[in-house]
C-alpha cells in the first residue's frame, strides 16, 4: 500500500519576525507548534516555498544546503539565524522523477540553499534541525492550473511518512502589512478568506469544483487585494494537486494584524 504524505499549506509571516518575538506572529508561531506536535514526526520534509521562483520546476539536491537570508532591512542577529538541517538527495531524485514521468519539465540544483519559506516555519516547527529536507521552486510563469498539475505528478512519489509543506501566505498584501486596518481593508481581508477556507473545507458533490475554484481564484472576493501577486498563494495549489479533496483540518488565526489561514491534510485523505 501506498504511503500517502502528511501535507500542510502555511502561512509563514513576515521574513524572520516569527523569531525575532514579534507579537504580531504569537498565534502563528502557536498554531505551527501545535501542528508539528500532533502529526506523525517525518522522516523528511520537501517544502515548495513562495519564495523560489525558477523557469523549470527545480529541486535542491546538496546534501548540506546552505541558508538564504532572503530578506532586507531586518534586525542584525536576523543574518546570523542557524537551521543545519540536511539535505535529502534521494527524496530530490524521487521529486524529480515524478514530475518528469508526468512529463513536466525539472531539474536537480546541488548548489542553492534554503530560503527562509524553510528555514523560518522549520526552526519553530523542528528547532532541533535533524529531520532531512528538499526544496521544490515555483514555476515563474505563476499558473495556477500548471501548480495543481505539479502536485498531481507527486501522488507517484515513493517515501515512507514525508511532509509536504506549501509555505505561503494565504493574505499576502505588503502595503497593507504597512497600513492601519480599516473597517473596508478587514471586510476585504476576511471576504477572501472565508472563500478561501470553504474553497479548501467544503465537500463538493465533484472534486473538479474545488479545482476550479482554485484555478479561478482570481475571481474571489478581494482577491487581487489580498495577493496583488499570487506567488505566497500557489504553493495551496501544489498541496491540493497533491491531495485532491477537502483538507482535515484548518487554522484561522491573525497574522501581522490579518486575517489568515492554514490548512492540514492528514493521511489517508478520504
Amino acid at each position: 500500500m501506498k504511503d500517502n504524505p502528511t501535507v500542510l499549506f502555511l502561512s509563514h509571516g513576515g521574513g524572520p519576525l516569527p523569531l525575532l518575538g514579534d507579537k504580531r506572529h504569537m498565534e502563528m508561531v502557536e498554531c505551527l507548534k501545535g501542528i508539528s506536535s500532533t502529526i506523525v514526526r517525518p522522516s523528511a520534509i520537501l517544502v515548495v516555498s513562495a519564495h523560489w521562483e525558477a523557469e523549470l520546476a527545480t529541486i535542491t539536491s546538496g546534501q548540506n544546503p546552505s541558508l538564504i537570508y532572503d530578506y532586507y532591512g531586518f534586525p542584525i542577529e536576523s543574518y546570523s539565524i542557524d537551521y543545519p538541517c540536511p539535505g535529502e538527495p534521494a527524496l530530490a531524485f524521487e521529486v524529480y522523477r515524478a514530475l518528469k514521468q508526468a512529463g513536466i519539465e525539472a531539474r536537480l540544483d546541488e548548489q542553492r540553499g534554503f530560503d527562509h519559506g524553510l528555514f523560518v516555519p522549520l526552526k519553530i516547527m523542528y528547532p532541533d534541525a535533524d529531520i532531512p529536507c528538499v526544496q521544490l521552486s515555483l514555476i515563474n510563469n505563476l499558473d495556477p492550473s500548471k501548480h495543481i498539475a505539479v502536485g498531481q505528478a507527486l501522488q507517484s512519489m515513493s517515501y515512507k511518512n514525508l511532509l509536504v509543506i506549501g509555505s505561503g501566505f494565504s493574505f499576502h498584501n505588503l502595503k497593507a502589512f504597512f497600513s492601519s486596518e480599516t473597517s473596508e481593508t478587514k471586510a476585504m481581508n476576511e471576504s477572501f478568506e472565508d472563500w478561501l477556507i470553504e474553497t479548501c473545507t467544503a465537500l463538493y458533490d465533484r472534486e473538479k469544483d474545488r479545482a476550479n475554484r482554485l484555478i479561478q481564484w482570481e475571481g474571489a472576493p478581494s482577491a487581487r487585494y489580498c495577493h496583488p501577486r499570487e506567488e505566497h498563494l500557489l504553493p495551496l495549489h501544489i498541496c491540493y494537486g497533491i491531495t485532491q479533496t477537502a483538507c482535515s483540518s484548518h487554522f484561522e488565526l491573525r497574522i501581522l494584524n490579518r486575517k489568515s489561514s492554514m490548512y492540514l491534510w492528514s493521511p489517508p485523505y478520504e
